[in-house]
């Protein structure tokens, strides 16, 4: 399956692009070294790679004592092969887009502190239905960690209120069950009742999708992304928000508050190890710029 996304982009960069035969190997060569990386660390399915996976790679790259200029075309010639499979509806999403080469180094996952989660809530407070799918949305975002392509399948019968669980088929339709809290279950709930049942009824619609949008069908991964930025707009927050920066909050305040990281692995439902590692970073940078500001001889 490899080979075929690689031919059919050599084929794209050859007739479209109409780059000569060395830029077009270079291409090729970046493109297979990063396959060769990703079977070693335990993820070798190309099309089930997230933005997690290219900072690691971005960071394996920098540790390997690459040049700057190296490293800068490699992860330009991922980009590029990432938004051709876009481009034609292959994946979801560019991973590759979001990095880009620092003087120093890789850029660390962004999470918000918990204020800045408040802030977040706040802005979704509301009582029409749309107000109660967005305050259901973020609750289950952050309470759970789950992609937004997860969140975007979900279905009404995979919660399961009495047991505080829901069922999530992530990448590689692999399938796991993760805990949610009572105020995710509260959101749900009211949510169900005065958000879903109300959309779905005016507009006459039957599906088992748990979130719709201002129709009644089912909401698209663009539409969570674009209610997200919405959020973020009337709240006092000049951060750019991401659905991914909530994942990055869930997993990071687990760990800061002493979460177990096989623990968060298996939350995350992260295949290899060192996918999640990444975290651990994000949190001991945390308590060492704390540090840095309130120790008197730090």
């Amino acid at each position: 399956m490899t080979k075929k996304w690689l031919n059919l982009f050599s084929d794209y960069l050859n007739n479209e692009r109409h780059y000569s035969e060395h830029t077009n190997q270079a291409y090729i060569d970046d493109i297979k070294a990063f396959t060769v990386f990703l079977s070693e660390t335990g993820e070798a399915d190309l099309l089930a790679v997230e933005l997690s996976d290219a900072r690691i790679y971005l960071s394996y790259l920098t540790d390997r004592k690459y040049s700057r200029a190296s490293i800068s075309r490699k992860i330009s010639s991922l980009r590029a092969f990432y938004q051709f499979l876009l481009n034609n509806e292959i994946v979801s999403d560019n991973p590759f887009s979001y990095l880009h080469v620092k003087k120093r180094g890789s850029r660390l996952p962004t999470f918000f502190y918990e204020k800045e989660m408040d802030a977040l809530f706040k802005a979704a407070e509301g009582e029409k239905p749309l107000d109660y799918r967005n305050q259901a949305l973020l609750e289950l975002l952050y309470g759970t960690g789950i992609r937004v392509s997860e969140c975007q399948g979900i279905q009404v019968d995979d919660v399961d209120f009495s047991m505080g669980m829901l069922f999530v088929k992530g990448k590689g339709n692999r399938e796991r069950y993760i805990p949610f809290g009572h105020y995710a279950s509260e959101a749900m709930k009211a949510y169900l009742v005065n958000g879903r049942e109300v959309l779905m009824t005016r507009y006459n619609k039957t599906h088992n999708h748990l979130f719709v949008n201002h129709h009644g069908e089912p909401i698209t991964q663009n539409g969570i992304h674009f209610v997200l930025t919405q959020l973020i707009k009337e709240s006092s927050l000049t951060n750019k928000i991401s659905p991914h920066m909530l994942r990055h909050t869930f997993a990071t305040h687990l760990l800061n508050n002493g979460a177990d990281i096989r623990t968060v692995q298996e939350l995350l439902g992260h295949k290899s190890l060192s996918s999640t590692q990444v975290y651990t970073h994000v949190t001991t940078e945390h308590l060492q710029k704390d540090y840095n500001a309130f120790h008197p001889r730090a």
